[in-house]
């Protein structure tokens, strides 16, 4: 037994010490390469305000506001995904299982169709993303318990309901308008600056603490309802918890870059895989290794000469990876029996 905690807190050990190194390697890159390249010792200088005026302008204004973009998106949709996950205790729930993404999308295609200053958009977003998820909650609820069949089903029917709507808005809307709205939809984190970074930042920090704290709750909901209430958890209160703070952290990212698909949902498999599956080491593992998959997809999205989405890069890398994922959980399954 004690041979068994002391070799898996050296996988833990090692898998942390991989991913930040992972993390470091990508951030460096993702300064130094672009258009005009920066070398490491000018990175350095440009980040202490030393060094070429250029470099300076090029860190401060554009690549270090992105790359912080994409590590706050990321580790944002990774931890809502694990906690969804948990909470839900079905591995292909996601952040955007609530209707947060269609609430989002509708308000950002309303404000882009209507000719609203886009500047309101990241606030807007955030908050149709939670006002979606308060309503999907309302439709679950059944005196002081939450379906989770109706949760799901909630979800489906508004984002249904939403995306409809949606669709109309778009085809009454100019050339130009269709394309902002469909940035949005599709997600990019192309000229997301220090503004987008103000606004999401304290909340997704207090959220991704919070999270990290809700890990009793989910270990005590993976054991099933009746074990769970049995030990004293309280089942209506805990998801009542994991859901707002899930919702909070994507919502938050949607405010930034838009709606970003596969990150929430194949993150914590990944994290699963690494860590085992004590939430107590999945959640942060989440959120790192969801920073690092987004960050590495904003890089891949800028390096050739004409600039993809980010949503596009994470859609075509995510779908084949969660099926290498599912078939490396099968095959584990058949081999543990």
């Amino acid at each position: 037994m004690k041979s068994k905690i002391k070799f898996q807190k050296k996988r833990i050990l090692f898998s942390l010490s991989v991913v930040f190194s992972l993390l470091i390697l990508i951030s460096f890159i993702s300064l130094a390469k672009g258009s005009v390249y920066i070398s490491i010792n000018d990175i350095f200088l440009a980040i202490f305000q030393k060094g070429e005026q250029i470099n300076q302008t090029i860190i401060w204004k554009l690549r270090l506001p992105r790359l912080l973009a994409s590590l706050l998106v990321g580790s944002s949709l990774g931890m809502s995904g694990a906690l969804l996950q948990g909470m839900l205790r079905n591995g292909l729930a996601s952040p955007y299982l609530l209707g947060i993404s269609a609430g989002s999308g509708l308000v950002i295609v309303s404000i882009i169709t209507f000719g609203f200053a886009q500047i309101f958009i990241p606030i807007a977003s955030w908050l149709g993303a939670i006002l979606t998820t308060l309503i999907v909650y309302f439709l679950a609820k059944r005196g002081n318990k939450i379906s989770i069949e109706r949760l799901i089903l909630g979800g489906v029917a508004v984002s249904s309901l939403f995306g409809a709507i949606q669709a109309t808005l778009l085809l009454q809307a100019e050339d130009g308008r269709i394309q902002a709205a469909l940035t949005w939809l599709i997600g990019s984190l192309n000229a997301r600056g220090w503004d987008e970074i103000k606004i999401t930042w304290i909340p997704i920090f207090m959220a991704l603490i919070v999270g990290i704290l809700l890990s009793r709750q989910l270990n005590l909901l993976s054991l099933g309802e009746e074990l769970s209430i049995s030990l004293g958890n309280s089942l209506f209160r805990s998801r009542c918890l994991i859901g707002a703070v899930a919702t909070l952290l994507a919502a938050s990212a949607v405010a930034i870059g838009g709606l970003i698909g596969f990150i929430g949902l194949i993150v914590p498999h990944f994290s699963r895989l690494l860590v085992g599956n004590d939430y107590k080491y999945v959640l942060p593992f989440s959120a790192l290794i969801g920073g690092l998959t987004l960050s590495t997809a904003d890089l891949i999205a800028r390096l050739g000469p004409i600039e993809f989405p980010v949503g596009i890069i994470t859609s075509l890398l995510g779908a084949p990876i969660f099926i290498a994922i599912l078939y490396k959980r099968s095959s584990i399954k058949r081999e543990q029996k």
